[in-house]
């Protein structure tokens, strides 16, 4: 008989709301962080070391805070609200201060992406006003560079994910949307690669591993879907693994792409294997939905975590080297 899972090594209390989105950066500073935004607003900046807050921010006027990324100097934070913005923090010598944002017009619930250019600016992309409207814009200039849309009615942008391919061609992105369509476009050219259906059920949430040109996706439905690019850029359902339990409301592949997690809306994490989606543990510690989790990018294996954050307000840090994980 396979042993129970273990506890978090330790958990993080005080975020005062629903934990939507998590955010490691490990590679700045002193003290390894991890980035957290909650439903009631607030954006907490936790140091790993003290396990304490070390500030605490407020910049969407009380509104959702749904996602948080870092550019790799950490000294700007960049933080997405359902106040239909997204602000630029500047966190250098120890400030806190909204220095720039950008108004997106979408009030629904899809995270941005971002994506480092060789330039040293970045690439936004967010879903507009329109319901099914993407717009791409370079920062910290601000410039539209351009809107995607499709020609079908697919409805809401629920989820997206840019990425650079190694050789030729300019930055690509993956969307998904309401009816259960994902879409590769072309950014530079500003049109559809490709198109398949990836579940009956709205695209909630999906994740894209660059080494091996394969992706994953979650839908409020049972079932995770795998997907291939090939060389031609035309997407292609490779896998379906049916879950015990329905829902997902995010998906993270570690760095070295060999596990894949998923917050589930049945109150558990489940770690696979992600060469094989071979189930590996079930994390139960979370006492509602959770709705975010997060692999450590620092440079020790032995220091790497996983975080997770849920409805119940808390974050719950794992070891993922520990022994004594359920598999199934």
């Amino acid at each position: 008989m396979s042993r129970p899972a273990p506890p978090p090594i330790y958990t993080l209390r005080g975020a005062g709301g629903p934990l939507n989105t998590l955010h490691f950066n490990c590679h700045v500073g002193d003290s390894p962080l991890l980035f957290s935004g909650s439903g009631k607003g607030a954006i907490h900046i936790w140091s790993l070391t003290t396990r304490r807050t070390e500030k605490v921010l407020e910049g969407h006027s009380g509104s959702s805070v749904i996602w948080v990324s870092t550019r790799p100097s950490a000294d700007v934070l960049v933080s997405q609200g359902r106040d239909m913005q997204v602000c630029l923090w500047d966190l250098s010598e120890g400030r806190s201060e909204v220095s720039d944002f950008v108004w997106t017009g979408s009030v629904g619930f899809c995270q941005c992406s971002m994506m480092e250019l060789n330039s040293g600016s970045c690439l936004l992309a967010c879903a507009g006003q329109q319901t099914e409207e993407i717009k791409i814009i370079e920062l910290p200039s601000k410039t539209k560079v351009c809107t995607l849309a499709p020609d079908a009615k697919l409805g809401m942008v629920m989820c997206l994910k840019l990425w650079q391919p190694d050789a030729g061609s300019g930055p690509l992105l993956f969307a998904g949307y309401e009816d259960g369509s994902l879409l590769l476009w072309d950014v530079a050219q500003r049109s559809k690669l490709s198109q398949i259906t990836a579940h009956p059920e709205p695209v909630m949430c999906m994740t894209f591993d660059t080494k091996r040109l394969r992706g994953v996706s979650g839908s409020s439905d049972k079932n995770l879907s795998t997907w291939m690019l090939d060389r031609q850029n035309n997407l292609q359902i490779q896998d379906c693994v049916t879950l015990v339990n329905p829902g997902v409301s995010q998906l993270c592949i570690r760095e070295d792409s060999k596990l894949l997690a998923l917050a589930g809306w049945d109150h558990r994490v489940r770690v696979f294997g992600w060469k094989k989606l071979q189930p590996l543990a079930v994390l139960q510690y979370h006492t509602d939905m959770v709705l975010s989790v997060a692999f450590s990018d620092h440079q020790d294996p032995r220091q790497r975590l996983l975080a997770s954050g849920s409805k119940d307000q808390r974050i719950s840090l794992w070891s993922i080297y520990s022994e004594g994980t359920n598999t199934g």
